[in-house]
């Protein structure tokens, strides 16, 4: 008989202090039941997250009562699989404990043969306290561990941080930019599993060298039997590929390797180098005639390798796919819910399909977070978006006894055991910012956390951090995943036990996280000095749109300093910090929808400058990742889309800012520079165009120049100096560049003498006017007077191919409104609906 899954379901819970029970949603967590029950309000609105701390102190209850079939307990194994427990659960199987879990990443299988019965088995999870929990192992740990995002205060724990003694996801603990709304429940599907004979529990397709030539993979087969004895393998691929072989398996679980060659392979490319082509491979177990157990898997067959070497600056850091330097493009991604069961496959969807449309490549799974459900992997495959995979650790350090490593390694296990399969996993990274925070080989650096501790207190926190990232997790990597390199923290200089280990804003090896601008307070400007050889993380805050802010705020609380708006901004000052920098550089909005729509022109043009300095400085860096792409409710923050899913301004020049051609100006004293950046495979030769305009578009300079763009290549192409743009008014002008070919535009960019806050702009008198024969889906805009940052918004939810640009007078821009294909990584063009178009004129005083 083959192997037979049955999902449990019709499940309720309730508090352990309570008689009733009720209906309860699992996938899904005390917090969602509560909550559809009607039992308590929406956590993301207002300030109820302080009113709902409770939740996390409570035992919780959840049970369903099934009947086993008569094909599954014919079978002889039947196992139960628990892929998701959140977090310390004890498990009764008809009034038999069969199951004490205690790690929320993990898959749990219990052999389930001895207690399940025909009719009325009864599955009860008792969900302890995650806080009670870590307050006790607190207490026997003696000494608290460095864990600054846990929200203890919020959490009414006096300052006591318990995250780090329970493997949970960080972030339910509170983050910079997330509630606290520590869950618990049943967070995955719960089902039986019935197989006799012989099964196939693990198809893994290793690939040890992948040329275009040859892929040389060894498929390994996790095999488990009832019995010995001869058997045939078969593996076929969806191309019509097949290779057979003979197998004598023994008695219990075993691992087959089989070392096979596909000849002249598909490869599979990340974005932007050619085509993520997937294969199928599906294994089967034969004995005579009989198909005894079959395994599937898709894959795609490429080379991926991180590049660090030696040179003339230091050593290099990028990823190589297929034997192709690639320049990565892309943003860091958190969970896009607190409760991450609430998360669809269109909400995945749309998330992908927003990477897609802004020219990403990559995409960090950053570690204090969850390894994410099997379908963001999938889009991430079959777009060709490469994945910097953290494992869930997070800003804070550790314990190291034997029971905390032995669990963290059969979470590695289980996690590297499930993704391994996916081409889009480049890299293997054990944590997020610990290396650099502890700063151990650095006395006078880190965040301060080492110089609380006693030297030999210090010693010990090393090592257990040792432990766990530069022992057990490597090794986990190494043994199941070889091909993939394994980077111990993000950010780092390199493995050297000594003060270059760890990263700093100028490193000239590694990774670099840059905060300066932020936290620091520093000018934009300061991107333009601080690059390293890969930016792994750096970022600007701004609000979401007044829509989206009405969502989880009264009017009357529209106000920087409201109870509401201040708990809706997680990262202390936040709030006047974006201000602050909106006074450096922006003008002073008339209302706060206003300033709401000048702090995310600000946060775009923030990472406007950041993304083109680092690509100016490709091959020195090779890769920028910014912080962050998504959000988890909504809130202020660094996203460039809103918990909704709607682009923020930043999301539009972020896409611009990663197109495969970008033209870049760059401003150093009286010198005014334009670069073209290319991640193009050929070399092109196009016309560079130049003009010097008063913001009513009176033309006052202009040049043009031919130039030779070669492939995968950052170039200065044009030195504009004060002589020769001669005499005029900067608070005035506008310089554009164009980049064209056959008369067609392949790239644009404006550029400024002075911020955003001393231009002149007068009244735009914009223009709109739809282009025939395009469904009403695409319009041509024309300004008058300059229109700085121009908004366009539509009736529809949707995308806009273009939006928050400068509109030059006699330069008319082109948009088209797109709407999310449904069930698909696409968006389509539609009809907006009504629009409005506004710009900076409006918004500012």
């Amino acid at each position: 008989m083959s192997e037979l899954k049955w999902q449990i379901s019709d499940w309720t819970f309730k508090n352990s202090e309570e008689q009733e029970w009720r209906p309860a949603f699992v996938p899904g967590c005390v917090h969602t039941d509560l909550l559809k029950n009607g039992l308590i309000p929406d956590p993301f609105v207002g300030t109820n997250e302080k009113d709902l701390q409770w939740i996390d102190k409570k035992v919780w209850e959840y049970e369903s009562v099934f009947d086993a079939s008569s094909e599954l307990l014919g079978h002889s194994r039947l196992e139960l699989v628990f892929e998701g427990l959140d977090t310390y659960a004890d498990v009764y199987l008809n009034e038999s404990l069969i199951l004490s879990a205690n790690n929320m990443f993990r898959t749990w299988t219990v052999d389930a043969k001895p207690h399940v019965r025909e009719k009325d088995n009864r599955l009860y999870i008792r969900f302890r306290s995650p806080v009670e929990e870590g307050l006790s192992k607190l207490e026997a740990y003696g000494t608290g561990l460095p864990a600054p995002n846990d929200d203890s205060v919020i959490g009414g724990l006096e300052g006591k941080k318990v995250s780090v003694f329970s493997r949970k996801a960080p972030y339910h603990y509170g983050w910079d930019w997330g509630p606290r709304l520590a869950t618990s429940g049943i967070g995955k599907p719960v089902y039986l599993r019935g197989w006799s004979g012989a099964r196939i529990s693990d198809l893994y397709i290793q690939q040890d060298e992948v040329t275009a030539a040859a892929a040389v993979l060894t498929v390994q087969l996790s095999v488990d039997s009832e019995s010995s004895g001869e058997f045939e393998l078969k593996l076929r691929t969806n191309d019509g590929q097949e290779w057979t072989r003979s197998v004598a398996l023994e008695q219990g679980t075993q691992t087959v390797a089989w070392p096979i060659t596909v000849e002249q392979p598909k490869l599979w490319w990340s974005r932007g180098l050619g085509e993520p082509h997937m294969y199928a491979f599906t294994a089967s177990l034969l004995q005579g005639t009989a198909d005894v157990a079959q395994a599937a898997v898709k894959t795609g067959l490429r080379s991926i390798k991180l590049i660090r070497k030696p040179d003339e600056h230091g050593s290099s850091f990028f990823f190589e796919v297929n034997g192709i330097p690639v320049f990565a493009k892309g943003a860091n991604h958190i969970p896009s819910d607190s409760f991450f069961s609430e998360v669809t496959p269109e909400r995945y969807r749309h998330e992908i399909a927003s990477a897609v449309e802004s020219n990403f490549n990559m995409l960090r799974v950053w570690g204090g977070g969850i390894y994410e459900q099997d379908i963001f992997y999938e889009l991430c495959d079959e777009n060709g978006m490469l994945v910097w995979q953290d494992f869930m650790f997070a800003c804070s350090m550790y314990p190291g006894d034997e029971a905390f490593l032995n669990s963290v390694r059969a979470e590695a296990e289980d996690n590297v055991r499930r993704l391994r399969n996916h081409p889009s996993i480049a890299l293997w990274c054990g944590n997020n910012e610990m290396d650099t925070a502890w700063s151990h080989y650095a006395e006078n650096s880190g965040w301060g956390w080492k110089q609380l501790y006693t030297a030999e207190r210090r010693e010990q926190i090393w090592a257990d951090y040792e432990a766990v990232f530069h022992q057990v997790l490597p090794e986990v990597v190494a043994a199941m995943a070889p091909e993939i390199e394994y980077w111990p923290s993000s950010p780092m200089q390199r493995l050297t036990a000594n003060s270059e280990q760890h990263a700093t804003n100028n490193s000239s090896h590694g990774d670099i996280h840059y905060w300066a601008v932020w936290h620091a307070q520093e000018p934009f400007e300061r991107y333009n000095q601080n690059i390293g050889r890969f930016m792994s993380e750096y970022g600007f805050q701004s609000f979401p749109e007044y829509k989206t802010v009405r969502a989880y705020a009264e009017e009357k609380d529209m106000a920087l300093d409201s109870e509401v708006m201040l708990h809706h901004q997680k990262n202390g000052r936040g709030n006047f910090l974006i201000k602050d920098y909106a006074d450096r550089y922006m003008k002073q909005p008339k209302d706060f929808p206003s300033f709401l729509y000048i702090s995310q022109v600000l946060q775009a043009e923030a990472m406007k400058q950041a993304i083109e300095a680092h690509r100016r400085s490709m091959d020195y860096c090779m890769g920028s990742l910014y912080w962050q792409i998504n959000d988890c409710w909504p809130v202020a923050s660094w996203a460039s889309m809103d918990y909704f899913g709607r682009w923020k301004a930043a999301q539009y020049l972020i896409k611009n800012s990663f197109k495969d051609l970008l033209l870049s100006f760059d401003q150093k004293d009286e010198v005014t520079n334009l670069h073209v950046v290319s991640d193009l495979g050929q070399s092109i030769d196009a016309v560079l165009e130049w003009s010097l305009h008063e913001l009513d578009g009176r033309l006052l300079k202009s040049g043009t120049e031919t130039v030779a763009i070669g492939a995968r290549s950052a170039k200065l192409v044009l030195s504009l100096s004060a002589e020769q743009l001669g005499s005029f008014n900067p608070n005035n002008a506008v310089l554009v560049g164009r980049l064209v070919q056959a008369g067609g535009e392949l790239a644009r960019s404006e550029h400024y003498f002075v911020y955003t806050k001393d231009l002149e702009l007068a009244d735009p008198g914009i223009a709109v006017e739809e282009i025939a024969g395009s469904g009403g889906s695409a319009f041509v805009l024309t300004a008058k007077q300059l229109a700085k940052q121009v908004w366009v918004q539509a009736e529809e939810e949707g995308i806009f191919t273009d939006n928050f640009f400068d509109l030059v007078p006699g330069i008319p821009v082109t948009v088209q409104f797109k709407k999310k294909a449904a069930d698909s990584v696409e968006f389509v063009a539609a009809a907006p609906g009504r629009l409005t178009v506004q710009s900076m004129f409006n918004y500012a005083k």
